[in-house]
Formats: structure tokens, C-alpha cells, sequence
């Protein structure tokens, strides 16, 4: 049915539309760099990339220019692009800002979820735990993430998924390195939320999830004193040659 908009005239709903080349080589390459197979500090050649891609160097180039935008490739002059290395402060910002948003999912979610919704959080945590068991840390950070992101979505706050949803690629960056130091802890924390969503009980939920999240904030922040990323290279400046003719 067509709408009319305040004018009288006709208006037709939006149609989506297809995710162009560039955008699908910007969600690969983030992709990569979530998965930890570009590392923080690591050349990003065009010409290697789009031979993975299997595209042209042209949507790369346009894509590695909006993701250094976004702060995850940081461009130099003279050298190219190179993986963004997170600073312990922006790191530590991010992560405080995921506990205040999915401590606030955790209460909600408390109070709203269903026997179904309860279901389908048992059945991420029980696989997750298999992932841990089977030391498959991409396959346990990944189900990490659809947990979360399932609480988020019980929690009936549509705003509050949004925002979340805008900062989760970032946390599953920084959650991967210390998947498999966080271990069993880790989904142990989430049968204990899961028991407290299920019981209804809100505060409950809040303080699991508060403490939880904070415990992977933690072990970020630990692993990164005692192993800091190497810092992004310096540009450097290349003298002028003359062109023949």
C-alpha cells in the first residue's frame, strides 16, 4: 500500500538496496582484523588484499580510506596503510561504555524475557562451552558475541540494541586475545546470568553482567601491560627524484 506524505503526495517505501562492492570489501577486511588475521601494526598492501579479495585495487583503496576513518587503518604518507593499534585509553573508554550499555541489557532482559528467549541463551551457552572445551577460540568468540547480542535484543530496548550493536564489532577486537585466557571463567559467568535472566531477577542480572564484562575489560588491560602492540610506524619522509625527460 503506498503512503502519503504531509504534502498529499504519494510516497513510496524505501526498497533496500544491495551492499555495493566497497561496502562488502570494508565488512572483509574488518572481518580480518576482528579475527586477528591482519594484526594491529601490520601493512596492509592493496595489491595482497584485493588478490584475497579476489577484487580490484580500486574498491580496496576507497575502502581502507573510510576505514581509516573509522579508526581501524591508519593511513601514512609515503608508506601506505597499516592495521590500527588501539591505544590502552580509547581500548579502556570502549570497554567501559560496553558495560554500561549490557549491564542495562542484562536487567532488562530480566524483566522481559520469555521461556523461549531463556532457551535460546542455553543452547549459545552450551555451545560456546563446547568451543572452550575443543580450545576453538574463534568458534567461543564468536558465540560470545551472539550471546551478548541476543540479551541486547530480550531486552526489548530497540535504542539500546543500536548502540550496541555499533560498538560490538570493536569489543569482539578486543576480546579475542584473551578468549582463551577468560577460558571457562568466562561461560561460567554467563550460565550464572542466564540462571538470573531466567529467575527474573533484574538486579541480579545487572551485577552478573557488570562484573562480567568488566572482568574481560580487565584482562584486556592486563594482557596489554604486559605485552604492549608494537606502536604504528612513524611516516618518513623520501627525497624527490627527478622524472627523466
Amino acid at each position: 500500500m503506498l503512503l502519503s506524505d504531509q504534502a498529499g503526495q504519494t510516497a513510496a517505501p524505501k526498497i533496500p538496496r544491495p551492499a555495493t562492492l566497497r561496502e562488502s570489501v570494508i565488512e572483509a577486511i574488518q572481518e580480518l582484523i576482528v579475527s586477528g588475521q591482519l594484526k594491529p601494526g601490520q601493512h596492509l598492501v592493496e595489491s595482497e588484499l584485493a588478490e584475497l579479495l579476489g577484487v580490484s585495487r580500486q574498491p580496496v583503496r576507497e575502502a581502507l580510506q573510510q576505514l581509516s576513518g573509522e579508526g581501524w587503518v591508519d593511513l601514512f604518507p609515503g608508506q601506505g596503510a597499516f592495521v590500527h593499534v588501539p591505544t590502552v585509553e580509547e581500548a579502556d573508554q570502549l570497554l567501559a561504555v560496553r558495560t554500561l550499555l549490557e549491564t542495562e541489557s542484562a536487567r532488562l532482559a530480566a524483566k522481559q524475557a520469555g521461556e523461549e528467549g531463556v532457551k535460546r541463551l542455553r543452547a549459545l551457552c552450551a555451545r560456546g562451552i563446547a568451543a572452550v572445551q575443543s580450545d576453538d577460540v574463534d568458534g567461543a568468540v564468536a558465540t560470545n558475541s551472539e550471546l551478548h547480542a541476543l540479551v541486547t535484543d530480550l531486552s526489548g530496548n530497540k535504542v539500546l540494541a543500536e548502540l550496541a550493536a555499533q560498538v560490538a564489532r570493536r569489543v569482539r577486537w578486543y576480546h579475542t586475545p584473551v578468549a582463551r585466557q577468560r577460558g571457562m571463567a568466562s561461560w561460567d559467568e554467563h550460565a550464572a546470568l542466564i540462571d538470573a535472566i531466567e529467575a527474573g531477577d533484574e538486579r541480579r542480572a545487572a551485577k552478573i553482567m557488570r562484573e562480567h564484562t568488566e572482568h574481560t575489560r580487565a584482562s584486556y588491560m592486563e594482557q596489554r601491560e604486559n605485552e604492549p602492540a608494537e606502536p604504528a610506524p612513524k611516516p618518513v619522509r623520501r627525497r624527490r627524484t627527478r622524472q627523466a625527460g
